[in-house]
């Protein structure tokens, strides 16, 4: 068997594992990009879906790294990692469809039954559970305001930090902080303390 190369002749592995460098040389090498959709896409279509159903969530990923293409040019290279700057992207094309999922919400409220839920609830420890927290938790967020929301589903759902999110948002951390403890006094409010709502309820509800 042939003895394999020394290590000082084998060619060297240039895939850029910080996001910033992976940006930096998709300039040059406009396909590189793909590593960021190959780390980050299956993520943004999970939190997308739980926002506003499958469907939505293909289009929400799809542009969301479409946007980031086009506009990796003004990309702070200061940030070593990506994904806030994509989540910021896909908090904003979600946030046009704010009409559509606080409809979905208040049917979900109102019924118990709505296709979105099933991904909301995928962790709870049994039906009945999972029943119970629907209703109260869709209240909840239906009463939030959309900035609101987005800073608490970001911390909750996407488990960004405090920083993160207001890289995201393009807001400071006070801010971040404010509208996460309004937001989580809400749900609280709404849910009652009740000890059966569990899963992604308790999880919105007592986050940070």
């Amino acid at each position: 068997m042939t003895d394999p190369d020394p290590p000082s002749h084998r060619a060297p592995d240039t895939t850029p594992e910080d996001d910033a460098a992976v940006v930096t040389q998709s300039l040059e090498q406009p396909e590189i990009f793909a590593l960021l959709y190959d780390r980050y896409a299956p993520d943004i279509h999970r939190y997308a879906a739980r926002r506003l159903g499958d469907g939505a969530a293909d289009d929400i990923t799809a542009e969301t790294f479409l946007i980031a293409f086009r506009g990796r040019a003004r990309y702070d290279q200061r940030r070593a990692t990506a994904r806030p700057w994509l989540y910021g992207i896909a908090a904003n094309l979600i946030g046009k469809h704010r009409r559509a999922e606080v409809r979905a919400l208040r049917a979900l409220a109102r019924t118990g039954t709505d296709p979105v839920a099933e991904s909301w609830v995928e962790r709870a420890d049994s039906r009945m559970a999972a029943e119970a927290t629907r209703r109260p938790l869709a209240t909840a967020l239906a009463g939030l305001s959309a900035r609101d929301r987005h800073v608490l589903l970001l911390v909750a759902w996407a488990d960004l930090s405090y920083q993160e999110v207001a890289e995201a948002l393009g807001i400071p951390v006070g801010t971040v902080r404010s509208r996460l403890n309004r937001a989580r006094r809400k749900v609280r409010s709404a849910l009652g303390n009740d000890p059966t709502v569990v899963s992604d309820a308790t999880e919105v509800a007592s986050y940070g």
